[in-house]
């Protein structure tokens, strides 16, 4: 919109040059509007990402994708891997999660200084950190040739911008993995990125509790041998052997896995609840958000229906937002605002009833903060969202209305009437 405008008030002899690092049809619209007759130039490629990626997808809720990216870490014979992100906030809690995991692991986006941008990615491409968890800003640009895996935690903003991530791996003709965190109600979503990548996109289950003690096991093994090795264990041996000769009823073998308990601390060695995968959910349009495409009754433009908006689960909340019918807006225009710049696909985006002056839309829950003050200063239509959550809006409007009442000012008490006898006197 911002775009749109400035070229629409510069005058109608001048020169002109746009520049952007991708063409989705918006972008596409305003250079076909306001160039002169340009030339389109297209390379026609037989696929948009290299046949040296893997491309996975694993279905997990919002509450289940911190455990299930741990548990795909651990399982996958991982080398160096970036976890692309959706938002500057998310980068630093998850960097920590996966670092008490186990994992040697540093946050990157935009409020990184460069200085430490440039120490985070050495240490990233020799081998000192295994696991970046980054933004598409903070990751632009990045060429690091051990990167294995790369792992879309969130979904990306388009189609192109997952092309761009996904081609962090498999580069200088290694192979690589791209596996993609896809919501329960998102089937949708890969239907699009395979005709963008014009590959398939495999399923994947999260690895189970079977898998991953295994590999434990293994690696507990290997920890063994490695310090039978060591230069200190003789000493070790002669202690533990009087501390035999001391308690002659103590077994060896339980000697030795009192060590590696000692050595281990009170973290559980192995897993003992599997991490319950869901499916995808049918999802279709409800009838009265059929209706609200093509706008609302009479009835509705005149008033809100009592309760708000139905949300059809418990993943959504209502939201108000500053424009409506007497503004020429259109479910089309708003869905397309909040894609857009929240980043969502618009199949997450929940039903949307228009009024007179403003319009209630549901969306996800849980929204982050930034995200939630860039749509505030989105414009549509031209007009700014202003988008606030309705309970709050709600909460605002009884406050001043208590308020008002409060600091009206009290009718006169009525005088009461006098007494017959009273009456007569005067």
């Amino acid at each position: 919109d911002d775009v749109e405008w400035v070229l629409t008030q510069s005058p109608a002899t001048r020169q002109i040059a746009l520049f952007s690092a991708t063409l989705p049809a918006p972008i596409r619209r305003i250079a076909q509007k306001h160039l002169n007759n340009p030339a389109e130039v297209t390379i026609r490629q037989k696929t948009a990402t290299a046949d040296t990626v893997r491309q996975r997808f694993v279905i997990a809720a919002p509450h289940q994708k911190q455990a299930a990216l741990a548990r795909i870490l651990e399982a996958e014979p991982v080398d160096g891997v970036i976890v692309f992100v959706k938002t500057r906030s998310t980068t630093e809690p998850l960097a920590e999660y996966l670092s008490n995991a186990g994992h040697r692991t540093a946050a990157l986006n935009g409020d990184v200084a460069q200085k430490q941008r440039e120490r985070i990615v050495d240490s990233f491409r020799s081998g000192k950190l295994d696991v970046l968890v980054a933004t598409d800003v903070a990751a632009r640009g990045l060429d690091v040739q051990r990167v294995s895996h790369v792992i879309n935690y969130d979904l990306p903003f388009d189609s192109e911008a997952y092309v761009h991530r996904i081609g962090r791996t498999g580069r200088a003709g290694r192979s690589g993995e791209a596996i993609l965190f896809v919501h329960p109600r998102e089937r949708g979503l890969l239907k699009r990125l395979e005709q963008a990548t014009r590959q398939p996109i495999e399923p994947m289950d999260v690895p189970s509790n079977r898998q991953i003690n295994k590999q434990r096991v293994a690696r507990f093994h290997e920890q063994i041998t490695a310090a039978l090795a060591h230069p200190n264990l003789e000493k070790f041996a002669s202690i533990l052997e009087q501390y035999q000769r001391l308690n002659p009823e103590k077994p060896a073998e339980k000697i030795a896995a009192a060590m590696a308990v000692l050595a281990h601390g009170d973290t559980p060695v192995l897993l003992t609840e599997e991490l319950k995968q869901p499916g995808f959910v049918e999802t279709r349009p409800a009838r009265d958000d059929r209706r609200s495409q093509t706008g609302p009754r009479s009835s509705d433009r005149e008033r809100p229906r009592s309760g708000g908006p139905r949300v059809r689960n418990a993943d959504l909340e209502a939201y108000r937002i500053e424009v409506g019918h007497a503004h020429q807006v259109k479910p089309g225009n708003i869905v397309g605002a909040i894609a857009s710049e929240a980043g969502l696909d618009s199949s997450m985006i929940g039903r949307i009833d228009i009024f007179d002056d403003h319009s209630i839309v549901a969306l996800p829950t849980g929204m982050p903060r930034d995200i939630f003050q860039l749509l505030q200063k989105v414009w549509v239509v031209g007009r700014q969202l202003k988008i606030c959550r309705l309970e709050d809006f709600r909460g605002h409007s009884e406050s001043l209305a208590d308020n008002a009442t409060a600091s009206e000012p009290k009718p006169p008490r009525a005088k009461k009437p006098k007494r017959k006898k009273e009456l007569a006197k005067s």
